[in-house]
């Protein structure tokens, strides 16, 4: 696992903070506390690449569940904006015939949005 702080600019790492903070929120308003997953930013593996959109270096970040499988990741794209999401897969606290496949959070500088992705239960 790659160190976060020696690897992220202070910036992007605070955002990173934000990210994390905010999809641990989301998370929290379908899955109960005791059985939240492990959404902190220690534990997400971090890499620089580069940005596909401009050849910009930028920053991605995945977490693993302890299979080894992708259940999670941060994206952070040299023009300043970010996208993080993790899957849960749960059912919908409130709402019948709905599952919540992922909660995602994106922004750009002091912008942060969040939302939960839903999926009909088949």
């Amino acid at each position: 696992m790659t160190c976060v702080a020696s690897l992220l600019p202070p910036d992007a790492e605070a955002a990173a903070q934000r990210l994390v903070e905010t999809l641990r929120g989301e998370a929290t308003r379908y899955v109960a506390a005791d059985r939240l997953p492990d959404i902190r930013l220690e534990s997400a593996a971090i890499t620089a690449v580069i940005d596909p959109a401009n050849g910009q270096p930028g920053y991605e970040g995945v977490w693993r569940n302890h299979l080894g499988e992708r259940v999670g990741k941060l994206i952070f794209n040299s023009d300043g904006s970010y996208y993080a999401e993790f899957d849960l897969c749960v059912r919908h606290p409130s709402k019948p015939g709905l599952f919540v496949e992922a909660v995602t959070a994106w922004g750009r500088g002091g912008t942060l949005k969040a939302e939960a992705r839903l999926l009909p239960m088949v």
